[in-house]
């Protein structure tokens, strides 16, 4: 358990649990519907994490409530991305919008970061939208670098079964951990 020190509008000392995600916090992870969308992807997440190809993180209050998370893949079929030996892949990472800029973000990426020097991986990347400065500005204090442009063109499968075709152009950021 780490306990963060926060500005307005807390005036006490913040109890924040980072530990993995489990089976029974999926639907936690929707945020109260705002991303049930991707409920068929947060479950095959999970689905590679039962198969140690990828590792989920949470962040959590009092033992209760999600505030934040952030997803790892260890492989994928990019290699410039992840390659299962010494590059990971940081997706899905968001922080409530009443928890930010108070240290929870900072908290899941050191403790994903330090799984993964753990793992012997020596890489992480990820892709944040060129229309995203505050979280650009998060990565970059953080260590990251931009090394190449992303079109962002994916589509995934919604909860209702619908195919959604998304577009969110982003920089391609990367980190050497050791």
């Amino acid at each position: 358990m780490a306990e963060l020190t926060l500005n307005q509008p807390f005036s006490a000392p913040l109890d924040v649990t980072v530990r993995q995600v489990r089976a029974e916090d999926l639907p936690g992870l929707e945020w109260e519907g705002e991303y049930s969308h991707f409920r068929r992807l947060y479950a095959e997440a999970y689905r590679r994490s039962q198969r140690g190809l990828s590792v989920l993180w949470l962040a959590e209050l009092a033992g209760q409530t999600i505030i934040g998370q952030v997803f790892v893949q260890l492989t994928c079929d990019r290699p410039e991305l992840c390659n299962g030996i010494d590059r990971a892949y940081l997706y899905a990472f968001r922080v409530r919008p009443a928890f930010r800029s108070l240290g929870v973000g900072a908290l899941l990426l050191r403790t994903a970061e330090e799984d993964l020097l753990g793992r012997g991986f020596i890489y992480v990347t990820l892709n944040v939208g060129k229309d995203n400065p505050r979280a650009q500005a998060f990565y970059k204090k953080h260590g990251f670098t931009v090394v190449a442009s992303e079109p962002g063109r994916w589509s995934y499968i919604d909860q209702n079964g619908r195919v959604r075709d998304v577009v969110e152009p982003a920089w391609r950021m990367e980190k050497r951990l050791a």
